[in-house]
């Protein structure tokens, strides 16, 4: 199995209103096509563990890797490219452009990242679409749309560009139950048959115990990983 992310060593600490540390050394690996979940209790550090993994965060100690590339100590416009073109990102909010149609806010970051033509472009936000249910619906507004059918083009945009990795922040957690298992299932077929590796914070249950390992964190460290199958290290 390759390695897909490789984080070691994580240290993050905040400042404000004083030093607090949050991260207390992270090290763990994920691998190509495995869906991994991260839990634990508000404030355990899970969010600004995945953000730092999203390499949106860089003030931080310790290395990561993604992709056999070191993300750690490159520069802002570096890392906006690479993120363009490994990563995928599904947040709780899925932060759709209301005024946009679900086809145009599929296609943005492949238009950003302008490697096919706008005529391909728009082809793969269909396939996209479909590929999640949502192809019938390309055309309509994103406000005319209900918050699962949002989610579910949220997700077909964090595909465009076939991302390596794709990183979910509580992606069910403003849904209800079918949408919500909707969502993992889509989660399930990507990391099972386009072997791209699914890493989400979450605090369903189900939905960890769907997953293919749970990371459990607790006060900035981990304190065990869970294989639902019924390993355990």
């Amino acid at each position: 199995m390759s390695t897909i992310l490789k984080a070691t060593n994580i240290v993050k600490y905040f400042y404000e209103p004083e030093k607090f540390q949050v991260l207390k050394g992270i090290s763990f690996d994920a691998n190509k096509g495995e869906f991994l979940s991260i839990i634990g209790k508000s404030g355990c550090g899970k969010s600004t563990l995945l953000y730092i993994l999203s390499t949106m965060d860089t003030d931080y100690e310790g290395t990561l890797e993604i992709n056999g590339q070191k993300t750690t100590g490159q520069g802002q416009n570096q890392l906006a490219h690479f993120r363009n073109e490994h990563m995928g990102f599904v947040f709780q909010f899925h932060y759709l452009l209301p005024e946009f149609t679900a086809l145009q806010n599929v296609m943005m970051p492949a238009l950003k990242l302008a490697k096919y033509s706008p005529d391909e472009i728009e082809h793969r936000a269909i396939e996209k679409l479909r590929l999640v249910g949502m192809d019938e619906y390309a055309m309509k507004h994103a406000s005319k749309l209900s918050g699962g059918q949002q989610q579910r083009v949220a997700i077909a945009r964090a595909l465009i560009n076939d991302p390596t990795v794709i990183m979910g922040d509580e992606p069910t957690g403003n849904l209800d139950k079918a949408n919500s298992q909707r969502v993992f299932e889509i989660f399930k077929q990507l990391a099972t048959e386009n072997q791209q590796t699914i890493i989400t914070v979450t605090h369903d249950p189900d939905f960890a115990n769907g997953s293919d390992r749970i990371i459990e964190m607790e006060d900035g460290h981990i304190i065990g990983t869970h294989f639902p199958n019924g390993e355990h290290s």
